[in-house]
């Protein structure tokens, strides 16, 4: 199914498969606590972690939104440059991250004056989207 030369199927998967990082990324597993704690939030706060999730859904949505939108982008940049390979694809969701993502959230952690492991968990979760929407689009660009 296409749209405008881009796989619509390979951007519903991309966006899924950024949630589904984002889900495990900011989990117990892996960065959530730390997250929590560079962002002045108080793990331990039972009633705080409630309250947060009691307003998570519209976020998610907005989220699913977003990355959809991010997918589609780089899925019309992989189809206008020929890309029909994961690799192909992982080096541009890389050189857009780089380029456009990462180049932001530094700007936005210089003048916010956030602590310096926000900005790497933050960035390194986008980095892994990025290559993984790339490879994604990039393998199913246009077909």
């Amino acid at each position: 199914m296409l749209f405008m030369g881009v796989n619509l199927w390979a951007v519903l998967g991309s966006a899924v498969a950024t949630m589904v990082i984002g889900f495990l990324w900011y989990s117990p597993a892996l960065f959530g606590k730390p997250w929590m704690l560079a962002m002045g939030y108080d793990p331990e706060d039972k009633a705080k972690i409630a309250e947060m999730q009691k307003t998570a859904g519209p976020k998610y949505g907005i989220a699913f939104l977003a990355s959809l939108l991010s997918a589609f982008m780089l899925g019309k940049i992989t189809f206008h440059l020929a890309v029909s390979t994961y690799y192909y694809g992982i080096k541009v969701g890389f050189g857009v991250w780089l380029a456009f993502v990462m180049t932001v959230q530094l700007t936005d952690k210089l003048f916010s004056n956030r602590p310096l492991k926000l900005f790497l968990i933050n960035t390194g979760y986008q980095f892994v989207c990025y290559l993984v929407m790339g490879a994604i689009v990039g393998k199913w660009a246009g077909y």
